[in-house]
C-alpha cells in the first residue's frame, strides 16, 4: 500500500519482519527526495559529505582523526568498501538521500542495530551541504520510519541526538518521535562533554499520527 509521505518501489508492500524485510532494498519517493540504495557512482559524493564540517560535528566524528580524508589512500578505499557493500547487508537498510530537483545524492538515511526479537532497530541519519534547509531531511526521515513499520514491521525506532544539535531534535519531534531521557555526557567534544537526548517513535503512535 502507498505510505502518507510517498510511494515505494517495493513489489511487495504487504508487511513483514525480519531478515527479508531488511534484504529487501526498495527505492521510495516523495515530493522532494527519492530514497534509493546505494551505487558505487555515489561513492564520490559521499567521501565529499562526510568530509563536511557540519556533518563531522552533529554525528560525533569532529575529533575523530580516521575521518574520511580523500587524499587518505586508505580511507577512500574503506569508503569504497563500505558503500558498495550496503545492498549486500541483510539486518539493516542504508539508503541514499536523492533531491529531486537536482538528482543530486545529498545525505543519507539507515535503519540499524537491529533487534529481531523485540522488533526494533536505531535510526540516523546525515545531511550534506546541499541539501539543508529545505526540508529534505524530513521528508527523508518520514519515509524511511514509514517504511520501517509498515514494510519491515518494526514496533520501535530509536535515535539519539546531541545537544547541541536542536535542529535536528525539531524535526524528529517533528516527524513524531518522543524524547525518553538525557544521555549525560556522551560526546567528548574539543574540551566539552556533551549531553545526548534519547528519542524513540512506536509503530501505533505513528498509525495514529498519520490516521493509517
Amino acid at each position: 500500500m502507498p505510505n502518507t509521505n510517498g510511494t515505494t518501489d517495493t513489489a511487495d508492500t504487504t508487511r513483514t519482519t525480519g531478515l527479508t524485510g531488511f534484504s529487501l532494498k526498495p527505492t521510495l519517493h516523495g515530493e522532494k527526495v527519492t530514497l534509493r540504495p546505494f551505487t558505487e557512482a555515489d561513492v564520490p559524493v559521499m567521501t565529499a559529505i562526510l568530509d563536511d564540517p557540519e556533518v563531522l560535528r552533529f554525528t560525533g566524528s569532529a575529533d575523530d582523526t580516521s575521518g574520511s580524508d580523500a587524499a587518505d589512500p586508505q580511507a577512500t578505499a574503506a569508503l569504497h568498501t563500505w558503500y558498495t557493500s550496503r545492498n549486500d547487508q541483510h539486518d539493516r537498510l542504508d539508503l541514499a538521500v536523492v533531491d529531486r530537483t537536482s538528482g543530486r545524492v545529498v545525505g543519507k538515511v539507515v535503519l540499524h542495530e537491529w533487534d529481531q526479537a523485540n522488533r526494533n532497530c536505531r535510526f540516523r541519519t546525515l545531511i550534506g551541504p546541499e541539501g539543508r534547509g529545505r526540508g529534505l531531511g524530513t521528508e527523508a526521515t518520514r519515509l524511511i520510519v514509514d517504511h520501517g513499520f509498515e514494510h519491515i514491521g518494526l514496533h520501535r525506532i530509536a535515535l539519539s541526538v546531541f545537544a547541541f544539535n536542536p535542529r535536528a531534535r525539531r524535526v524528529y519531534e517533528k516527524v513524531g518521535f518522543v524524547a525518553e531521557g538525557v544521555e549525560r555526557e556522551v560526546l567528548r567534544h574539543g574540551d566539552e562533554w556533551v549531553d545526548a537526548t534519547a528519542m524513540s517513535v512506536l509503530a501505533h503512535e505513528w498509525r495514529a499520527l498519520h490516521g493509517l
